[in-house]
């Protein structure tokens, strides 16, 4: 089964802000389902690239590159500001980072780190700036933190099921040459 591209995906805002706890409780589930999902993944297969897309290991680098995006959009919308900051949509960071070349320890940890940076801001936050919103640049809708962060909680799952598929089409292909 194939995924939806990610920017082919469209959002419905307004997620309920009662919501954010279970928000939060997802958040801070990725670094743990992250790595439960890479300790059975064969570490060859880690950066292997299958029909010139980024690897195992890439996606995972991709989550802590855009994790000061995430921060820096709950900022924005603490601050009052009328727009969302915009992110290069052509994930030049994560391109240019050479994730490949980084142990996956390192890029786990710097995932959990920026993470839990961001959750503990979310926890420190009141009531009333739930409601505050910011126009998102690329959906040219409004986002208030729970939109925002149910947003963010897709892309983490979108990118854990990018990572299954790549492990799956990488055990066929190792099955495949084993015959």
């Amino acid at each position: 089964m194939e995924q939806v591209k990610w920017f082919e995906r469209e959002f419905a805002p307004f997620a309920d802000p009662r919501l954010l706890p279970s928000l939060l409780e997802r958040l801070m589930g990725t670094p743990a389902r992250l790595e439960e999902k890479l300790a059975g993944i064969a570490p060859p297969w880690l950066t292997l690239r299958v029909d010139g897309t980024w690897t195992i290991q890439e996606n995972v680098g991709h989550l802590a590159d855009l994790e000061p995006l995430w921060l820096g959009r709950l900022e924005d919308i603490v601050s009052g500001a009328a727009e969302l900051r915009p992110t290069d949509l052509t994930n030049r960071a994560t391109t240019d980072a050479n994730h490949n070349a980084t142990s996956l320890p390192a890029l786990l940890y710097s995932f959990r780190q920026q993470r839990m940076r961001t959750v503990h801001r979310l926890q420190d936050l009141n009531g009333e700036v739930l409601n505050w919103s910011a126009r998102h640049p690329r959906l040219h809708t409004p986002m208030r933190l729970p939109d925002l962060f149910l947003f963010v909680a897709e892309h983490d799952d979108h990118h854990l099921a990018r990572i299954s598929e790549l492990a799956r089409r990488l055990s066929a292909l190792d099955s495949e040459s084993a015959v």
